[in-house]
């Protein structure tokens, strides 16, 4: 009887002691992944930032420019953008930095969040957008530079300063 009854304590708490486990494996996974991502990025990374973009972005760090590409390959701005979006936030965005502009809600740079789409013009396209990235905090952002690839800016940068045109929120 006595040991009848050790056998189902021991079958009912297992399922606990292995739920138990992997979760604390999982949340170790889940921060050096973060911390990883943090180094990439030259970010500190809050409780309260948007972990999966942060993670995401980070594993394209250092893909190089290719225009009109999607992968890890090579990709260009409006790629890297429209596969962050598909990725963290399950939206799919246009394939065009123009398209993309015309689908976001306009936001001024001082009311940026996490997440948003930062617009910028170039030296040759006047005042018509040219290039677009991803906020991400204090003035940092992740974009497909034509010369250096997937890379971190921030908006205080003089070329950024003189060309930035909108910011851009996607419902």
């Amino acid at each position: 009887m006595k040991k009848d009854l050790l056998i189902r304590l021991f079958v009912l708490i297992l399922p606990f002691l292995i739920t138990s486990c992997a979760t604390k494996k999982n949340r170790g996974t889940h921060y050096q992944a973060l911390a990883r991502a943090s180094v990439r990025l030259g970010i500190d990374i809050d409780r309260k930032d948007n972990h999966a973009l942060y993670i995401e972005a980070s594993q394209w760090i250092g893909t190089p420019y290719r225009s009109g590409g999607t992968t890890k390959n090579g990709v260009d701005c409006s790629g890297l953008t429209r596969e962050l979006y598909r990725s963290v936030y399950r939206k799919e965005l246009p394939c065009s930095t123009t398209e993309q502009r015309k689908k976001a809600q306009k936001v001024s740079r001082h009311k940026l969040k996490e997440g948003d789409l930062v617009f910028f013009s170039s030296t040759r396209s006047g005042k018509q957008v040219a290039h677009v990235g991803i906020y991400l905090k204090k003035n940092n952002f992740i974009h497909a530079s034509t010369s250096k690839g997937v890379i971190v800016s921030n908006l205080n940068e003089t070329y950024y300063r003189k060309h930035w045109l909108s910011g851009g929120k996607i419902n």
